[in-house]
């Protein structure tokens, strides 16, 4: 299980025009002292601009000011006064915490593109997740450590580490997972997530801790267990760990401090913009299939669209064993 960073990009017009994200910070200021508003998206405008509280604030761009005339600033989210991890707090009164925190947070706020496609993807997967993680017992925020391992997409890592919790072949296969070559559950949003919830119930069970447990999902029960007992300790705040395991837990704050509140970082979107849950209907399949592209037509649609809603189908074909079945998502 290995974490998938979430990259950006930056967009160039003409080398003129670059997008950026404002935050509530106040007014910025021109060399000459004039104020100029910052708008939703941190794109500097005229003079006449005024800036409402927030997020929330409509730019209106003077009809004289010319791309030359306009400026534009990067500022640093503010920091929370408090945050918590499934209950536990952060201590944020330590300097190298809260200084660990606004790393996280300066870098994932400013990843707009990705932020945004998570929000829309968000929309359709968190109660997926919100779901399964509540029958496991659970806390919630652990779907923030989903959005840090693949920013809710099947992504496959350089380690061969797979699906949205990010499972190597033997960590899924130990936790439950059905990884053969017709069929890998690691892609399978409901049963990966299961089988997470089974792992972060022993590694709280071990370590007394949702921090802990959340921290180990990225180095290892083993190798948390190591740096622990090394240095005589279970609190991730009181832990030298690897640079990616140190980095972990700050990410997936950031990560809950945007997606819980993102108009308070400057991330819009409606109810058109996100994107919805599909409608489906559950075949229970029996026994064998020999062409899935057969199969897919004889319900009423594409081998296309029936790999698309079930990405743990792996081949053209679907073996099923006697006494065993396997429920497949169709289009309604």
């Amino acid at each position: 299980m290995r974490t998938i960073g979430i990259f950006t990009a930056g967009i160039l017009a003409g080398g003129l025009i670059i997008a950026a994200i404002a935050f509530n910070n106040g007014p910025v200021f021109s060399e000459s002292g004039t104020s100029r508003a910052a708008g939703v998206f941190g794109i500097a405008t005229g003079p006449e601009d005024r800036v409402a509280d927030g997020a929330s604030a409509a730019a209106a761009a003077s009809a004289s000011a010319r791309p030359t005339d306009w400026e534009y600033r990067w500022l640093p989210p503010k920091l929370p006064e408090e945050i918590d991890f499934a209950g536990e707090k952060t201590p944020l009164d330590r300097w190298e915490v809260r200084e660990r925190l606004d790393r996280e947070l300066l870098v994932n706020s400013y990843l707009h593109g990705s932020t945004l496609y998570i929000l829309k993807l968000a929309n359709r997967i968190f109660p997926v997740l919100e779901e399964r993680l509540k029958a496991n017992g659970i806390p919630e925020d652990f779907k923030y450590l989903c959005v840090a391992e693949s920013a809710l997409q099947n992504l496959r890592s350089p380690a061969g580490a797979l699906g949205y919790w990010q499972f190597l072949n033997t960590t899924g296969k130990e936790y439950g997972l059905e990884i053969t070559n017709q069929v890998d559950e690691r892609y399978h949003l409901e049963k990966a997530t299961d089988a997470a919830c089974r792992y972060l119930k022993s590694a709280y069970n071990r370590f007394g801790s949702w921090t802990a447990a959340a921290a180990s999902y990225n180095c290892g029960l083993g190798g948390y267990s190591r740096f622990s007992s090394h240095q005589g300790s279970r609190d991730y705040y009181d832990l030298l760990l690897p640079e990616e395991t140190n980095r972990y837990i700050f990410r997936i704050l950031a990560l809950k401090y945007i997606l819980e509140n993102p108009q308070r970082s400057g991330f819009i979107t409606t109810e058109e913009d996100v994107y919805q849950p599909i409608p489906t209907r559950k075949v229970e399949v029996t026994s064998s299939i020999e062409s899935l592209v057969d199969f897919a037509r004889s319900q009423g649609t594409t081998y296309k669209i029936l790999k698309t809603l079930n990405p743990w189908l792996r081949a053209h074909s679907l073996t099923v064993r006697p006494g065993h079945s396997y429920t497949i998502l169709i289009p309604q």
